[in-house]
């Protein structure tokens, strides 16, 4: 592996393991980052010289903590003096010891002080290392409105000296909501960019989440729709790369392991009497995931399930999956009609006009399919789903 390779490689595996660490030792989400970037960047001006060095995560977590120790003396003030010292007195970096504080940082966006607005996205680009203009994309915002958002998140963290903890069993509530949400869209956006390293970041948090709070049906609940989309991953893609559609697959390229324990982890979470968004999403999943067994999609059954959804969270890409339901379970122009009744922010998500297309041409109405579909592929970044639109 080259010196670049090499570089990026830890950049993708490691960036948001040491800005947790970074960031729980300074209480300074911006400083770490900051610091972090200058790491790399001395990184890329010295390797060439030195080589590799046998640690490169602990080799950039040194680094990175210095600059930070240096930015907070050049800053000089009492409040910084604290954190300083302690995170000068942490024993040098080894990347194969150093703890991953990711879960914390994920409770730490959570905090009530921070506006709930933001705390989704501050988790999705602090500890899952997605870039402003993506998140902007999954929150159907701009991209500067999105980056401002995130820097008055991440003041309010250093301002408010918030602590990297769990939160004591009373506060979670208020913060637990916020923190499986930000797992389930970093699954999705691996989903959607083909990135299969975010999709197991997701699945690996949420293990954590439920491990840690297994009396917790909605953390059951989470895992088992992941697992129930993960199960179907080498069916997603035909063996010369093509996209498939859900209701195309074939479930003997299922994983049936994966969905065994989804299934499991969903009863478990049922039994405790306590539904919620998840496990309701994760129902859906399973009531597709049944297709194995009996040759059909239950789609009336799955209605019910986007019904009760709904008034749980009535989110533009639930509000959309319900429609879609609908079509498939009964009549496809009530279901145009449903979907010409969403609110305006619909223009730029994509599935809404992959739908909309799909029902005008069942509807025989042509020329209004295709501008559905012009409109779906300048939505669309992955090849496969672009060339699929297209057939």
């Amino acid at each position: 592996m080259t010196q670049d390779a090499i570089l990026t490689h830890t950049a993708r595996t490691a960036y948001s393991r040491l800005v947790a660490w970074l960031g729980a030792r300074s209480r300074d989400l911006a400083g770490a980052e900051d610091a972090l970037s200058e790491a790399f960047a001395v990184a890329l001006a010295t390797w060439p010289r030195t080589g590799i060095p046998a640690r490169p995560e602990a080799w950039l977590l040194t680094t990175a903590r210095r600059r930070l120790i240096d930015a907070a003396r050049r800053r000089g003030t009492a409040r910084d003096a604290i954190p300083t010292l302690l995170l000068a007195m942490e024993p040098e970096a080894d990347d194969q010891a150093f703890p991953d504080d990711r879960l914390k940082l994920l409770f730490v966006c959570a905090h009530p002080a921070i506006d709930p607005a933001a705390r989704t996205p501050l988790m999705l680009q602090t500890v899952l290392g997605l870039d402003a203009a993506t998140i902007a994309v999954a929150f159907l915002a701009t991209p500067a409105a999105m980056s401002q958002r995130l820097v008055r998140a991440k003041e309010k963290i250093r301002a408010a000296r918030i602590g990297f903890r769990i939160p004591a069993p009373e506060d979670l509530p208020e913060r637990l909501d916020a923190v499986l949400q930000a797992i389930y869209a970093a699954y999705g956006t691996g989903w959607d960019a083909r990135e299969a390293a975010l999709e197991q970041e997701a699945i690996w948090l949420a293990r954590l989440l439920a491990a840690l709070l297994a009396n917790k049906p909605e953390t059951l609940g989470l895992l088992a729709l992941l697992l129930f989309c993960d199960s179907r991953r080498a069916a997603r893609r035909s063996p010369v790369g093509a996209f498939v559609p859900l209701a195309a697959q074939d479930p003997a390229d299922w994983n049936t392991a994966l969905l065994a324990e989804a299934r499991a982890l969903l009863i478990r979470a049922g039994a405790m009497n306590r539904p919620g968004r998840f496990q309701l999403e994760a129902a859906i999943q399973s009531v597709h995931a049944a297709r194995a067994e009996t040759g059909r999609t239950d789609w009336p059954a799955i209605v019910l399930l986007y019904e009760g959804l709904i008034r749980i969270a009535p989110t533009i890409g639930l509000q959309v999956g319900r429609i879609a339901a609908r079509a498939e379970a009964g009549n496809p122009a009530e279901a145009l009609a449903a979907l010409e009744g969403l609110p305006p922010a619909v223009s730029t998500y994509q599935p809404y006009w992959a739908l909309r297309a799909a029902l005008l041409r069942r509807l025989d109405r042509p020329g209004e399919a295709t501008e559905a579909t012009a409109r779906a592929l300048s939505l669309t970044t992955d090849p496969a789903i672009r060339d699929y639109l297209g057939r």
